[in-house]
């Protein structure tokens, strides 16, 4: 990587959280009793951020309270976890003091709320490397646009061919990649079946953070 810009997503490339995104919606159809015909709707929820996922419970299941009720017990649920369990990814802390050392400017780009970004952040010590945190919730699209990842750069200072974003997922950095943004892959066990068209792709690809230092202090 030798851009002088990076904007990172944050669940599932910086910290081992996905378990717990991808259990979410889940576990809370499950306490109100909602069982059956659910597959669907949890995969679109995948794409989308908690306001429209929550929309989409509402709109497909009785017996939910209101949008706002959702939202409010979905990040209850899930702060939880950011409060005790998410940890980072082994080597993450050390590749960002490497870019940080560079010189290179960090900002984080997630489709979780802000307050849970920072929360999480905070905890783990790493939100010092960001020059700032933005939330698909705040921009009001999800990562299937490109509007995040532009006002990233819009913050940053820079054009979109002069920063990396670093994703799991590949519709996510696929909507970067087509955005212009020099896109890096990052290996997560819960992107396994679309590994094949994220890397195919990626204009570089992250398995191993610690093993991944290399391509900071000897870039092509």
């Amino acid at each position: 990587m030798n851009k002088k810009f990076a904007i990172f997503d944050m669940d599932g490339t910086l910290i081992n959280s996905m378990d717990y995104w991808c259990n979410l919606g889940r576990e809370y159809l499950y306490k109100y009793g909602i069982t059956e015909n659910i597959e669907d709707i949890l995969e679109e929820v995948g794409t989308k951020t908690m306001s429209q996922g929550s929309k989409l419970f509402a709109d497909n299941f009785d017996g939910l309270p209101g949008v706002p009720e959702i939202i409010s017990e979905l990040r209850t649920m899930i702060a939880d976890h950011y409060k005790k369990d998410v940890v980072t990814k082994p080597g993450v802390i050390e590749y960002l003091e490497a870019l940080h050392n560079q010189g290179v400017r960090m900002c984080l780009a997630s489709a979780t709320d802000v307050n849970l970004v920072v929360l999480v952040m905070k905890r783990l010590g790493i939100d010092k490397y960001f020059e700032f945190m933005l939330s698909c919730e705040e921009i009001g699209k999800g990562k299937d646009e490109p509007d995040i990842y532009l006002e990233a750069a819009r913050r940053l200072g820079c054009k979109p061919e002069e920063a990396a974003v670093y994703e799991d997922v590949f519709y996510s950095a696929n909507t970067a990649k087509k955005a212009g943004f020099y896109t890096i892959a990052v290996a997560d066990v819960n992107a396994t079946k679309e590994w094949d068209s994220l890397t195919a792709i990626a204009d570089e690809i992250i398995i191993d953070w610690k093993k991944s230092l290399d391509s900071i202090e000897n870039p092509d």
